[in-house]
């Protein structure tokens, strides 16, 4: 999941939905938790629900970008700081894996003491669920995450290799330009886990990606003041 910096209250809000626009320019129209991306249809999401926490509901700091699907599966499930990773608040791009075949899992590296928190998230807006899990975790008719997640993995390995015939900075820059387009900014960026130049083109391209969950030769690190 792409960590996001979130940055200051451009403007108080009366009204959340009035954030949308700053969210946008913000974070770029991406979903904040699937990835994908929408020119239109985000919503505002709270992280902390309205309906149990009224006091933000007008916040800007509770305040990230939610698809249907994210939203729906997220719902008014009560939320904290202490039992899930945040896109805004941790590198939650080292918490989360991302696979062949659209499949999503907390990282197989990560501290017995945060895989909970990064398989909390993810059930929170149900990244994981898949037709080949469980029953408990199928995914409805309607919630096609899965299957875009295994498309723009195949794309994206596609265009990784064809960038080793065709190396050269106009490729390069058609091939961002492309994930750009593409969403899913996990899987380009585990695409060219090896490639330091693109690494540093996706996170540069990405508004609002969080620079300091990279070090700078663009592998990953701790993010100051979060859980991983």
């Amino acid at each position: 999941m792409r960590p996001i910096k979130r940055g200051a209250a451009p403007k108080p809000y009366g009204k959340y939905q009035d954030a949308i626009g700053d969210l946008e320019d913000c974070f770029g129209c991406y979903c904040s938790y699937c990835e994908r991306r929408f020119p239109a249809l985000l919503a505002v999401e709270h992280v902390s629900p309205k309906s149990s926490d009224a006091a933000r509901a007008t916040d800007w700091t509770n305040f990230l970008l939610g698809c249907v699907n994210c939203n729906s599966t997220k719902g008014d499930t009560p939320t904290n700081d202490r039992d899930f990773l945040w896109p805004d608040k941790d590198n939650t791009l080292t918490a989360i894996e991302y696979g062949a075949g659209g499949l999503v899992g907390p990282s197989r590296t990560l501290d017995p003491k945060i895989a909970p928190k990064a398989a909390a998230l993810i059930d929170l807006v149900g990244l994981d669920r898949h037709p080949g899990q469980p029953a408990a975790k199928q995914p409805t008719d309607r919630d096609k995450r899965y299957l875009e997640r295994e498309e723009k993995w195949k794309l994206a390995q596609l265009m990784r290799d064809m960038l080793t015939r065709n190396n050269t900075n106009d490729f390069r820059d058609v091939l961002v330009n492309l994930a750009k387009e593409s969403g899913f900014f996990s899987i380009w960026i585990a695409a060219f886990h090896d490639d330091p130049d693109m690494r540093r083109r996706l996170v540069e391209a990405y508004v609002g990606t969080a620079r300091d969950c990279f070090e700078n030769d663009w592998t990953l690190k701790a993010r100051v003041g979060g859980h991983i």
